[in-house]
């Protein structure tokens, strides 16, 4: 039960994947340190904080889980949220803008970063199952399929209450959106952007949200994708044998079943440059 690939991660300006034999790939711009992953091993999970383009949100931070289930962070850290180096027992991690979640086996959730908008309320938390993070909320699913949400709802990006039947869950900028058990897609929050246009997805298999657009997966390799495509974000309708995307602010990237990258959108920054990658594997 993910809300993406833990194998596959996009940022506000980076992109990074997980290796087969545990070593990560990063991209993008790293003014900050947030692609410094070359000596970590033993990876079994990665997250990008990923923030919607604006003057003042250039930089970002990406985590990975170890094997062990410690956890290593690498970028800005002005909140505190590369802050993890005492975790333990982490079996998932979720990034997002000046923050970074934990989920511990016993189905508690840690976080660290910015909390002025809630969005670190989690400690009251009990048997989720998986964690995502948008801007300024944060999202879970719990064990039997329901979803929690805590952080600013202006937009109502946290009215998931009533989701039922979750399989994933992936928070953007100003929405939330959800994947059944029966392949269709829920989405709740900003309507403005067409982000939340999923209502007509079926045999969606792995999502993703975007700042301003959303990807989705079908169980045959192909990609669907809706909202804002300013920057080419929403050109994926060519890609074939896709088993796992990901969604930042301007770019997408998609995982193939044969362990190569494609990428679409905003390259302003080379976050878009993994052609040459390889070995990229879900977990």
């Amino acid at each position: 039960m993910l809300a993406n690939s833990s194998a596959l991660a996009a940022g506000r300006r980076h992109s990074v994947a997980l290796r087969g034999e545990g070593t990560v790939l990063a991209v993008g711009n790293t003014a900050a340190g947030e692609c410094r992953v070359g000596p970590w091993q033993d990876i079994v999970a990665v997250a990008a904080g990923n923030v919607h383009s604006a003057p003042n949100t250039g930089r970002s931070h990406t985590v990975g889980l170890r094997s062990d289930g410690t956890v290593l962070a690498t970028g800005w850290n002005r909140d505190g949220q590369c802050d993890v180096s005492g975790w333990r027992g982490v079996t998932a991690v979720a990034a997002g803008w000046r923050r970074t979640l934990g989920l511990l086996a016993n189905g508690r959730v840690l976080a660290v970063g910015r909390g002025s908008e809630g969005q670190c309320d989690v400690r009251s938390w009990r048997e989720v199952a998986a964690l995502s993070c948008g801007d300024w909320h944060s999202v879970g699913i719990r064990s039997d399929g329901s979803a929690l949400a805590t952080g600013n709802n202006r937009r109502r990006q946290c009215a998931v209450e009533g989701w039922r039947d979750l399989t994933a869950l992936s928070a953007g900028y100003l929405h939330t959106v959800g994947l059944r058990a029966d392949g269709r897609a829920v989405a709740t929050g900003e309507r403005s952007t067409g982000a939340c246009e999923v209502d007509a997805w079926e045999d969606v298999v792995a999502l993703g949200a975007g700042s301003r657009h959303t990807v989705g997966v079908t169980a045959s390799g192909r990609v669907l994708a809706t909202g804002d495509n300013s920057h080419g974000q929403c050109d994926v309708r060519e890609w074939r044998d896709i088993v796992a995307v990901a969604a930042g602010s301007t770019h997408t990237l998609g995982l193939r079943a044969d362990g190569t990258v494609v990428s679409a959108g905003s390259n302003a920054d080379r976050q878009c440059e993994v052609d040459a990658w390889s070995g990229v594997r879900l977990p």
